[in-house]
């Protein structure tokens, strides 16, 4: 069963874990280098953000690829990106998971419900977002369900569509569910540090 492994790479990085301002942050590091950076929610355990950061081809540290969260701005200055967001009128895309499902968030789509329509592409491995006004066209692809080997469910999606947001989401399938699970459970158990910006304890 292909489930574990996954799981297995988990936990075979070396974890670090940090709680700050209501967060348990855990930084991964993988034995090819690559680096995993998650938040969770200490009350709820709800996976707040992920991201991705590999050398680049010159061996140094590159860009941190934000997979769950808020997209990260391409200026830094708090200033810059205010602007940056109160000028765009382009479609945002985010993923913003719950405890029972994927879920994705794509603001500044003005238009009614019926305008859209969200499928699985199973060849492909993804869904497609399309509009029937040719407004908005959108591929992505669920990669907690590739690391999983897991197939795509159409009948796991839906959509809704309010405060000029289409929220997209997919119901979490039970191995992922089951395997968060046994996540939580191991991650409670690396030793936290204070708070501040000193070495986490590693495991």
């Amino acid at each position: 069963m292909a489930v574990p492994s996954w799981l297995e790479r988990l936990r075979a990085a070396g974890k670090t874990a940090l709680v700050q301002d209501g967060k348990r942050k855990i930084h991964y590091l993988f034995e090819d280098g690559k680096e995993m950076a998650e938040e969770y929610d200490i009350k709820t355990g709800q996976l707040i953000s992920r991201k991705w950061r590999e050398k680049n081809t010159l061996g140094g540290t590159g860009k941190w690829q934000v997979e769950v969260g808020e997209p990260t701005s391409p200026l830094l200055g708090a200033l810059e990106s205010e602007l940056i967001t109160e000028s765009s009128s382009n479609p945002v895309f985010m993923r913003k998971d719950t405890l029972s499902s994927f879920q994705w968030r794509i603001r500044n789509l003005p238009y009614p419900k019926e305008v859209y329509s969200v499928s699985v592409e199973e060849e492909q491995r993804c869904c497609v977002i399309r509009t029937t006004n040719k407004k908005y066209y959108k591929k992505f692809s669920i990669p907690d369900l590739d690391r999983y080997h897991l197939p795509l469910d159409a009948a796991a999606l839906s959509f809704t569509h309010a405060n000029n947001t289409l929220i997209i989401t997919y119901q979490k399938p039970k191995e992922i569910l089951a395997a968060e699970e046994q996540l939580q459970k191991e991650l409670k158990k690396i030793k936290v540090a204070n708070s501040g910006d000193g070495d986490c304890k590693t495991q």
